[in-house]
């Protein structure tokens, strides 16, 4: 496998398992109430915001990397519904897809600054 691939596609893969390990964790309560609410989707936009950017990294084009995301998005819900205390919502699909969407903006805006310099 060329090193370039590695380079391009390793840190995607690693933060997939990032995500895939917190959607792992049987709760994530922190007993909080409205403000553990909070912080969980606060995260979900994070770490859907952090995707996006690495995926375009990779990809280069925008719609694939939103695509591959999304899809990525849907089966960590799905995988959600198999982990005791823990439930698939399609809010949080939505929610990913915001900070997809964040994430994609972020790393095209700083690709642009990098290309006027």
């Amino acid at each position: 496998m060329p090193a370039s691939f590695l380079r391009q596609w390793l840190p995607v893969l690693a933060w997939a398992g990032v995500i895939f390990a917190f959607s792992s964790i049987p709760s994530l309560g922190t007993e909080l109430g409205t403000w553990d609410l909070l912080l969980r989707k606060v995260a979900h936009l994070a770490e859907y915001a952090v995707l996006g950017a690495l995926l375009l990294r990779t990809v280069g084009i925008p719609v694939v990397a939103l695509t591959i995301s999304m899809l990525y998005a849907v089966s960590d819900e799905v995988h959600q519904t198999f982990v005791t205390g823990r439930h698939g919502s399609p809010v949080d699909i939505v929610i990913d897809t915001a900070g997809l969407v964040i994430g994609l903006a972020a790393w095209h805006a700083l690709s642009s600054r990098r290309t006027l310099a």
